[in-house]
């Protein structure tokens, strides 16, 4: 699987954090997760902990996945 790319984070006054991927809304945190998300992200691969907080790093086959012929829909000729 690729490592995770495209995430950013901006802390906000209220202390709330703002996840966006690629420029879209992915996530907002508020609170006690807030700050734990601040403390992991600092320690560890930002890239990797920001999918991992916003459930995005289950992900990643999707694309090509979508792309298989048996997932075209409809009823496909065989022989």
């Amino acid at each position: 699987m690729p490592r995770p790319q495209g995430f950013t984070y901006r802390e906000l006054r209220d202390g709330s954090v703002v996840l966006t991927h690629h420029g879209r809304p992915a996530g907002v945190l508020r609170g006690d997760r807030a700050a734990k998300f601040l403390a992991e992200v600092v320690t560890g691969d930002a890239q990797l902990v920001m999918a991992r907080w916003t459930g995005a790093y289950r992900f990643g086959n999707e694309r090509q996945a979508r792309n298989h012929p048996r997932n075209q829909g409809g009823r496909t000729r065989r022989g």
